[in-house]
């Protein structure tokens, strides 16, 4: 008898991304290769990974049983659980929530399960000349090398100088150069100026010149204003490396003088009692913002900044490194560098693939858009006509647009949200003798990793560990949260108190329009079979995608070197954020952000972690003696802080 294969749905709970592999049972699930007992000797045994303390050598099994899939305790530390029960052994059925560990998995089996493994990722990438989320781009990247530029010599492993210099274009040279000229490119080029080097000897290369242009734009597509607070910790200043004053020291100062005392009280107290007896203090937008502001103009970025969008990246013969970009349609140009970064940032939006079938079919991009695209129409229909919302995942993002359409119900009580999970949440993630609360399907905690990731134990631990066992710890950590603010908890209170909001679980099988031009969203769950969703706009609040193979910049680099890229898909670095096998004599190469996850450091995209793979890596500068890089002591540190309180140039 042939049985059917065995999808198992689950998000990665480090990073989020969907992991959906489709398998033939016998599965065993173990967090090594342990042997198998000596009655599944010799068969055919799909094995399932899971890097996780939590997950047992030999946790789980999943095998038929005559007509019944079952899933069996191999002896696990932790237990299995069904649908949030522990079992140890118990019947599975289509859609069922398997839990080992800190792996939430739905599991499904028979038609479905085939149908949906076909489905590719999609995502929505920035449009390279304008860095603004492009839904109409293709889903696969096209290479960033055209048949006319970069020329021919960039085929070669090392670019010759002199071959640069024949094409009759301009060469520019300097000793640092930061690609993508974005937050982390701004972190580091700051921590050059202050540890000794002239602005001069910097090229910073991007598409906009506000180094904070694309994550603001990101921010106010997901509906944070610049009154709204980020989910950021008041001493991770990215204009200010010493974090004092922090932001709420600032924030209290402000309201101090403007006689607003008890505002300013409450800030102090915040920081002084977060987060056992109050809520984590968190900065406003625009006071980032405008701090960054500050600082770009002390650092003289505006001296440092180009415009360019870079094509392509290679060593050159004499121990450097050259960038080919564009500085307008048909006018290029090269820039060789000793010292290069790349902090290039989220080169995509993931986009589920249902919602990319959608829109491909009905060419309708104002019912389903991404929480990350600017979609204002939407609140500003809902508060004119009212309407029915869907919101899909449940993270960080999905929190800030309840939040907005919780405003938009003061202005017209007729909306009504929809909050598609792919399966219950009952317990949250744990590390040691610690557990992240879970309330209504929602982990909780005020950052998104566990705070003594930024400078504890936890960022030692990760340091030290091999790959495999940062795998397990950031598995075992869980990336995905929603901040543990009383606000957003009291709103989805409210709402399924009063009923406007509502939670339910299921597959989603497909999305179509019905003769209403309504979205209906046809979902399959373990209970109640299929069900139709229909809602007048669907929010995709997924996330954002930073695996090299989805930015050609990068895919290019790592096809062309041949570069090993670590279980995530992002680069492999050392602990000082450099890539080693970019290393071309004394050139050196570092990168930050997203791109490095699954490294040395778990909160790469944090401002304390863009901040900390700065530091790291000019520390690395200054130990090779790099030139005008100064380690910083404790006199120039100081002398650097007090020029920084004074406004005065590094």
């Amino acid at each position: 008898m042939t049985h059917p294969q065995i999808q198992l749905n689950w998000e990665d709970p480090a990073t989020g991304e969907q992991r959906e592999p489709t398998l033939s049972a016998p599965i065993a699930f173990g967090r090594e290769f342990a042997r198998l007992p000596a009655e599944l000797q010799g068969q055919r045994v799909a094995r399932m990974l899971l890097n996780s303390n939590e997950v047992s050598r030999y946790h789980a099994l999943i095998e038929w049983e005559e007509y019944q899939l079952v899933v069996i305790d191999q002896g696990s530390i932790n237990g299995v659980f069904i649908n949030g029960q522990q079992q140890k052994r118990s019947v599975l059925t289509n859609g069922d929530t398997l839990q080992i560990g800190p792996y939430m998995m739905t599991v499904m089996f028979g038609v479905n399960a085939t149908n949906q493994a076909t489905s590719p990722p999609s995502m929505i990438h920035f449009n390279p000349n304008t860095n603004i989320p492009d839904p109409g781009l293709p889903p696969v990247p096209a290479t960033p090398l055209s048949s006319n530029f970069p020329p021919p010599a960039f085929q070669a492993e090392l670019v010759a100088v002199q071959a640069l210099h024949a094409t009759g274009l301009p060469v520019d040279e300097c000793d640092y150069l930061a690609v993508g000229a974005g937050l982390g490119s701004f972190v580091w080029v700051d921590l050059l100026r202050i540890s000794g080097v002239p602005a001069d000897k910097i090229i910073a290369l991007g598409l906009e010149a506000e180094p904070y242009a694309r994550y603001k734009r990101l921010c106010l597509n997901s509906q944070i204003p610049l009154n709204e607070r980020l989910r950021s910790n008041s001493d991770s200043c990215p204009d200010n490396i010493w974090g004092w004053p922090s932001y709420a020291l600032r924030e209290a100062g402000r309201d101090f003088s403007k006689g607003h005392l008890n505002s300013a009280s409450k800030y102090l107290w915040q920081v002084f009692s977060e987060p056992t007896f109050a809520e984590t203090y968190t900065p406003r937008a625009g006071n980032v913002f405008d701090s960054i502001d500050r600082e770009v103009k002390r650092i003289g970025w505006n001296q440092i900044y180009r415009y360019g969008r870079i094509r392509a990246i290679r060593k050159t013969d004499d121990g450097r490194y050259c960038v080919a970009y564009s500085r307008s349609p048909g006018n290029y140009a090269f820039i060789v560098s000793r010292y290069l970064h790349l902090a290039t940032g989220y080169p995509a939006i993931q986009f589920l693939p249902d919602l990319q079938a959608y829109r491909e079919k009905y060419q309708d991009f104002k019912s389903v858009v991404n929480a990350y695209e600017a979609h204002d129409h939407v609140y500003q229909q809902l508060e004119q006509q009212g309407g029915t919302v869907l919101i899909r995942g449940r993270g960080i993002v999905a929190s800030r647009i309840i939040q907005r359409i919780y405003e938009a119900r003061k202005q017209n009580p007729d909306i009504t949200v929809l909050h598609l999970m792919r399966s219950p949440k009952p317990q949250g993630n744990k590390f040691q003798k610690a557990q992240r609360q879970v309330k209504n399907h929602y982990e909780f905690q005020p950052f998104n990793w566990p705070k003594a990731c930024w400078g504890g134990e936890l960022r030692v631990m990760l340091e030290q560990a091999s790959p495999d066992e940062r795998q397990r710890l950031l598995a075992d950590w869980g990336g995905t949260t929603t901040a543990d603010r009383h606000d957003w908890q009291q709103m989805t209170d409210q709402g399924l108190n009063e009923g406007w909001y509502q939670i339910t679980f299921g597959e989603v099988t497909d999305v179509e329009r019905d003769t209403q031009n309504s979205t209906m969203t046809h979902i399959q769950g373990k209970s109640f079979g299929v069900m139709k969703l229909a809602a007048d706009f669907i929010v995709d609040a997924t996330g954002l995608d930073a695996k090299v193979e989805a930015s050609p910049l990068l895919e290019d680099i790592v096809k062309h070197y041949n570069l090993p890229l670590n279980y995530l898909g992002r680069f492999v670095v050392t602990n000082n954020f450099e890539l080693p096998e970019m290393r071309n004599g004394k050139g050196q190469m570092y990168a930050s952000g997203a791109i490095t996850l699954g490294g040395p450091y778990a909160a790469v995209d944090s401002f304390l972690g863009l901040q900390y793979s700065a530091l790291v890596a000019v520390d690395g500068l200054a130990a090779s003696r790099a030139p005008g890089v100064h380690r910083l002591n404790t006199v120039s540190s100081f002398g650097q802080w007090l020029k920084w309180v004074f406004n005065q140039s590094p």
